[in-house]
């Protein structure tokens, strides 16, 4: 057999190590946080190297919930990730993790922070996103979504981050029982006038609410009301929103686009009760309806098989 491929074979076995930094970066940082810190990591002493730099870790994404790592363990990722940014952290999602502790650990380390994401983190509580807010001048966005939270830390981002342009507080959107209520609604109109985008996915406010919300927050472009079934469009509510929101997302509007799972558990989808292609701006709403090693290892399969060595560059 020739020792030399040619050419074209060639290129088939080109040494990755020989890519210039910028591009194994690139390619690195499509891994995630968890795969960089558990696998990528420990590839080559280049490749350890470069995981290391703080400009690695100025976007953290920690979403891992169906999979074999404890929710400790992924929370012990999340803080090493952070620690990693050295201050360089700009942007953090976290799904299924975090209380107020690491929420805290979060804050104190990045104070540069322009995007928080929190999606079923049911363990951060009011009082400790509320103490947060303060340590946290530069945020630009704060993604809330299926978390145990209610008005009153809006009220402490709306004194702290004056810089705040987008919210989404999304919930379940639910037909029955009915429940109206407009303290979300309430809170963001009194506190947050600076807001352009504003997505209320499942929220339960109603007209009354909605009303504060275009008189509060002047210079909303973007809002998203789907699911949002106390909230009738009909008439001068709706005129009124067509005219001062350049992007209007309405109640009865498609979810297809929505990225978390939208379906109406047990009471049907909402376009049962109408039919397709109706807009609720012709309708009025039914009322009852609603996460450094060094040295070689071979197998890394299983995550407690290395969490306790001690090289001092890693976490475990």
């Amino acid at each position: 057999m020739d020792p030399h491929p040619p050419p074209e074979l060639a290129d088939e076995f080109r040494n990755w190590l020989e890519l210039p930094r910028d591009v194994t970066a690139s390619i690195l940082l499509r891994l995630g946080a968890i795969d960089i810190l558990t696998s990528a990591q420990m590839v080559c002493s280049p490749w350890r190297n470069l995981c290391k730099d703080p400009s690695m870790w100025r976007t953290v994404h920690m979403c891992n919930p169906h999979s074999h790592w404890d929710i400790s363990d992924l929370e012990t990722m999340c803080r090493h990730a952070v620690d990693r940014s050295c201050g360089q952290l700009v942007d953090i999602y976290m799904e299924y993790l975090g209380d107020d502790d690491l929420l805290r650990h979060i804050a104190d380390s990045s104070s540069q922070l322009k995007r928080l994401q929190l999606v079923s983190c049911y363990d951060i509580s009011d009082e400790g996103l509320s103490e947060v807010a303060a340590k946290l001048p530069l945020l630009e966005e704060l993604d809330i979504s299926y978390c145990s939270l209610s008005k009153e830390p809006l009220k402490a981002v709306g004194r702290h981050c004056p810089h705040l342009k987008s919210l989404k507080f999304n919930s379940k959107g639910y037909k029955i029982p009915h429940f109206e209520c407009d303290e979300v609604a309430l809170a963001i109109a009194g506190n947050l006038p600076e807001l352009r985008r504003l997505q209320l996915f499942g929220d339960k406010l109603t007209n009354d609410g909605l009303h504060a919300i275009l008189d509060g927050c002047p210079h909303l472009e973007s809002l998203d009301l789907r699911q949002c079934f106390n909230v009738n469009l009909a008439g001068n509510l709706g005129r009124r929103c067509a005219e001062q929101i350049k992007d209007l997302r309405c109640p009865l509007d498609s979810t297809d686009d929505f990225e978390f799972n939208a379906e109406l558990d047990g009471y049907g989808s909402f376009d049962d009760d109408y039919p397709s292609g109706s807009s609720d701006i012709d309708h009025l709403f039914d009322t009852n309806g609603y996460f450094e090693f060094s040295g070689d290892y071979e197998d890394y399969d299983d995550f407690t098989d290395y969490r306790n060595f001690n090289d001092g560059d890693f976490f475990f």
